[in-house]
This record gives structure tokens, C-alpha cells and sequence, in this order.
């Protein structure tokens, strides 16, 4: 553990860089940059929040804070995992050439669209304001569900990033997966009708909709509930202590791979 530590320390000035990297090629041919980190998700909301607060005739007025906090949450959860689920992958001609730390790449990955999902959160604070939803005590708690769900990212991008250099298919896999994830994760519902139902089971055995459930109580003044966060925060753990071991056992085999 101490010489992962400082192995860690010692690549930190490379971590920077690849985190660069990687925000300077997401936004490399757009003209806007980083502002559209905060003009997709204002957009998306104001297009869900019509197809499914006006047409479909649900929530209320603050029914857009609700939606575009899930979206956020969910958006940084699919790309931090497709990212790093490509991170290997994408860095082939760089781990032929030097040595370099194997899981920088998986965590650079998840760690620049961490960097872009903050930055985004700016627009959820602002719509909050605007729409009344104002700060209570309980904001604080915001700090839990934003850590967990970065260690529930990187954890289930390390196992991704490890199978998808053996299993190529993954690729197309995952991004049915995300699909499905984004559906049992409660973003443009609510969901104790579902809750209630034969169904419920789904929702409550996703750990993101139980990250997406603390935080939405945080930003609407209500306290966490310390059952989805033990949930959550447990399957974020087991999920990365599996993924850093996968990655350890195969991360030797991946020359061979890729």
C-alpha cells in the first residue's frame, strides 16, 4: 500500500496532464469549449422538462431542479464509465512506448469528467435560485452523494476498463447497459409509486438511484436517507476493491491485447 501510495504521488504531475488531455479533446472542434458543459445540460432540461413536466402534465415548479439534477449525476456516471472503459484502449500507442502507472488512464478518464460534472453544477444552483429552490442546512450533505458516486464511478470503470481490453463487445454492451441504468435511476419520474409497486425492487437494488435519491434531498432540504447511503456507499467500495484487484491481475496481459 505505502509504495502504491507514493508510486501515486510520483505520476500525480502526469495525472494532471492526462486529465487536460482529456477535457482539451472533449471539447477539442467545438467553438463554445467548456461553456457547453453548462449550455447541454440547461438544454436537456429545458427539453425534458417540456416532453415531460408540460406534455405529460408532471411535477411542479421546481419539477426542473429535479430533472436536471439526476441528469447531471447520471451524465457524469455514463461518460466517467465509458471513458475509462476506453481508457486503455485509447492509450495503446503510449503504453507500448513508456511505463506508466496502468490505472492513470481509467482514473484520468473518470477524473476529467469529474472536473466537467462540478463545473456543471453551476447551472444547477443557478436554475435552483431562479425557481426558488433555496439552500437549508441540509446542503451540506451534498458532499456524501458526490463522493460516493465518484468512487462507484471509478470503481465500475476499473472493472470496464479491464474486460473491455479482453472483451471488445463491451463497448457496445455498456452503452445498452447506461441505457437501462438511466431508466431504473429515477431522473424524469417520481418514484414511490414504483417504489411500492412489484417492480420497486429494481430501483432500490440500483446504487445510483440511491446516490441520485441523497443528493436530491440535499438540494431540496430533506435529510439523506442513511439506508440508501450505506447501500450505495458499500457497493461503491466493493465495486472498487474488485476493479483495482481485476485490474492488477490483468493489467500485465493487456500488452497483448491491445
Amino acid at each position: 500500500m505505502k509504495k502504491l501510495i507514493e508510486g501515486f504521488f510520483h505520476y500525480f504531475f502526469l495525472l494532471k496532464e492526462l486529465v487536460k488531455r482529456g477535457i482539451v479533446l472533449k471539447y477539442r472542434r467545438s467553438y463554445l469549449g467548456i461553456i457547453w458543459s453548462l449550455l447541454e445540460p440547461l438544454l436537456t432540461m429545458i427539453v425534458l422538462t417540456i416532453i415531460f413536466g408540460t406534455l405529460l402534465g408532471r411535477g411542479g415548479k421546481d419539477y426542473p431542479v429535479y430533472i436536471l439534477s439526476g441528469r447531471l449525476l447520471y451524465s457524469f456516471f455514463s461518460q466517467g464509465t465509458t471513458n475509462a472503459l476506453k481508457s486503455i484502449r485509447a492509450n495503446s500507442g503510449m503504453i507500448k512506448k513508456v511505463y506508466i502507472p496502468k490505472y492513470l488512464y481509467p482514473l484520468s478518464g473518470v477524473l476529467f469528467n469529474y472536473v466537467i460534472f462540478l463545473i456543471s453544477l453551476i447551472v444547477l444552483v443557478v436554475v435552483g435560485l431562479v425557481l426558488g429552490v433555496r439552500p437549508t442546512v441540509y446542503i451540506f450533505q451534498v458532499f456524501v452523494p458526490l463522493i460516493i458516486l465518484f468512487l462507484l464511478t471509478f470503481g465500475i470503470g476499473m472493472i470496464l476498463s479491464t474486460i473491455g481490453v479482453f472483451f471488445r463487445d463491451m463497448e457496445y454492451l455498456w452503452s445498452v447497459a447506461t441505457m437501462l441504468i438511466m431508466y431504473a435511476s429515477a431522473i424524469f419520474y417520481y418514484p414511490e409509486t414504483i417504489l411500492e409497486s412489484n417492480t420497486g425492487w429494481i430501483l432500490r437494488f440500483n446504487p445510483l438511484f440511491a446516490v441520485i435519491s441523497n443528493f436530491r434531498s440535499a438540494i431540496f432540504g430533506e435529510p439523506m436517507d442513511l439506508n440508501y447511503t450505506f447501500y450505495s456507499l458499500g457497493f461503491a467500495i466493493v465495486s472498487l476493491i474488485i476493479g483495482i484487484v481485476l485490474f492488477y491481475k490483468k493489467q500485465d496481459k493487456f500488452i497483448l491485447h491491445i
